[in-house]
């Protein structure tokens, strides 16, 4: 019983006892499979049953989309057939269809079982043509507007799944704009609670911003505001006039993130180093990780501030938070600044048309880390000092102000007090970073610690690469430990890759396995300390010779070498110089 008509058999039903009541003649409608749907008199009581045997003109009304019109039913050739025909009782039968698009769906009969009812139709003829067919027409439109009506439900059904059932905030407001459902991650994002039956309203005011493809909205709840992206449908369906579907932009942003960020955490304790240096330096990021202010890290290059600047956030209450890490230098000049700031739609040509979330947003809450500080432009040093100043960015083509909490770490080996001197960055932009200064030593500087790394990088690379380690000659040590390392921890960490990616079959690592700048280099080192040895070692014999060995002779030598007595006699000793 998939036939339209059926949802509407109760409509139906009424309709056929009223029109009965008026027009004083048996009403029947039935599907187009010959199904009684309702009916009046003696057909009320064969609703829902199959009318074949019996219905000849409606069959026939039905195969040919006709009105049939019948007098004196039982001697019509059209009834011939009908087993009843000698008991029927119906003395006229009008009959017309119930057309939906053409197609036959049904039949609507006016039946007269007396004289009298035959008569005051026959009188009434043109009137009852006119209205069996408006009849039809009502009963179809009916069945439409019920079909529609089980659509909007099917429809609200779908979109109440739908809404409790998604991660995105969605409310649904009526005609005045008062949320009529809303789902537990909306309610979370505009901190409302619908269960103590009062009326929410709510004014949507679009700032005109795109912002990842969504338009950004001013969510206005009675003197509270609250910033969302989303979009907005217009349904017009009663309690159901528009549905807002919106996003936590902090949500959006951590999307952004998943791409953009590392999940590493990188501590303290990932740093090795047992030299005194380290120690202190370690000691000193300890002390300053629970702390907002800026911090500018300097150092060689290779000496790790990227490391340290990881280490410093892990260490801080903002672990949790993001990491954003900004290398100052690889960033085209024209891109940086969209890059850190962001940008909404239609900022510029060749912008992404969704506009994007700069790095600083990104960062709320968390660190952002600005490496290669002194490459960076002047026109956006005047805007990085704003943001350190006011905590708030600006996107590119956009006049809103947004507020953001990070703190910020800046990274250069370049002397920003010499760049300031030289008006190539900004003094009172240096002040700013230089809040917490953090000086990261040199590799060479650090005694003790190249063995301990060298170690580390030979058990990192020699798993890496399946490789096994039998042996480390002495003079590979010599050479390592003599060199000067301008690189530092990263020129170390590569060599060491070379080192193993050279080593034969029989595990053995010795000089001749590093690179030739290296060897060259410590062998030219060793030949000068030797040169100076030897200018040394003749230098206090002349000097003997000069002044003589006796006991006063000694402290005038002391004096004239600019040294103490322990260390001429030390000396002494070194070159096997007797008195």
């Amino acid at each position: 019983m998939d036939n339209i008509l059926w949802k509407i058999q109760d409509t139906v039903n009424k309709y056929v006892v009223v029109l009965s009541e008026i027009l004083k003649v048996d009403v029947v409608i039935a599907d187009s499979n010959l199904i009684r749907i309702a009916g009046t008199g003696q057909y009320k009581e064969k609703n829902n049953l199959n009318m074949l045997d019996e219905g000849h003109i409606a069959k026939m009304v039905i195969d040919t989309g006709m009105k049939k019109i019948i007098e004196n039913p039982r001697e019509n050739e059209v009834c011939a057939n009908c087993p009843d025909r000698l008991n029927c009782i119906e003395t006229f039968d009008m009959n017309a269809p119930i057309k939906l698009n053409e197609k036959v769906i049904g039949i609507i009969a006016f039946v007269c079982t007396t004289e009298a009812q035959k008569k005051h139709i026959l009188e009434n003829y043109n009137t009852f043509i006119n209205f069996i067919d408006q009849i039809s027409d009502l009963i179809v439109s009916k069945a439409l507007e019920a079909e529609e009506n089980e659509r909007n439900l099917a429809l609200i059904g779908f979109l109440n799944e739908i809404i409790d059932n998604t991660e995105e905030g969605i409310i649904v407001l009526d005609g005045n704009s008062n949320i009529s459902r809303a789902n537990e991650a909306g309610k979370k994002i505009l901190g409302i609670n619908l269960n103590n039956n009062k009326n929410i309203n709510v004014q949507l005011k679009s700032t005109g911003d795109m912002l990842m493809g969504l338009m950004e909205y001013e969510v206005q709840i009675e003197n509270r505001f609250v910033d969302t992206i989303g979009k907005m449908y217009r349904i017009n369906n009663n309690d159901y006039n528009e549905l807002f579907i919106f996003k936590d932009p902090e949500a959006v942003q951590q999307k952004a993130l998943s791409v953009t960020t590392t999940k590493e955490k990188f501590n303290l304790s990932n740093i090795l180093g047992e030299s005194k240096e380290i120690q202190v330096l370690n000691q000193k990021i300890k002390r300053l990780a629970s702390s907002a202010s800026t911090v500018l890290i300097t150092g060689e290059s290779g000496t790790g501030k990227e490391l340290y600047a990881r280490a410093l956030h892990n260490e801080s209450e903002r672990s949790e938070e993001p990491f954003i890490a900004v290398n100052c230098a690889a960033i085209p000049e024209n891109l940086l600044e969209s890059e850190l700031f962001g940008y909404v739609k239609g900022a510029f040509t060749g912008a992404d048309p969704k506009g994007k979330i700069g790095k600083f947003e990104q960062a709320n809450n968390g660190t952002i880390f600005l490496d290669e500080i002194g490459d960076m432009p002047i026109y956006i040093q005047v805007k990085l000092l704003r943001v350190l100043e006011q905590r708030e960015v600006i996107r590119l083509g956009s006049n809103k102000t947004i507020n953001i909490n990070a703190r910020v770490i800046a990274a250069t080996n370049k002397d920003l007090e010499d760049m300031v001197k030289n008006n190539t960055f900004r003094e009172d932009l240096y002040y700013r970073l230089n809040v917490i200064p953090i000086f990261l030593p040199p590799l060479r500087k650090r005694n003790g610690d190249i063995k301990l790394l060298t170690h580390c990088f030979i058990h990192k690379f020699s798993k890496l690469f399946n490789k096994n380690v039998s042996a480390i000659s002495q003079s590979f040590w010599s050479f390592i430990e003599k060199y000067n390392w301008p690189g530092n921890v990263r020129e170390l960490q590569n060599t060491i890759e070379y080192v193993i990616n050279m080593m034969g079959e029989d595990g053995n690592i010795d000089e001749d396995l590093l690179p030739a700048k290296i060897k060259n280099s410590t062998k030219a080192l060793s030949f000068n300390n030797y040169a100076i040895e030897c200018m040394e070692k003749e230098l206090f014999k002349k000097a003997i010779e000069l002044y003589g060995s006796n006991g006063e002779s000694k402290k005038v030598i002391a004096e004239k070498m600019g040294i103490g007595i322990a260390t001429l006699y030390r000396k002494l000793k070194k070159y096997n110089i007797k008195l």
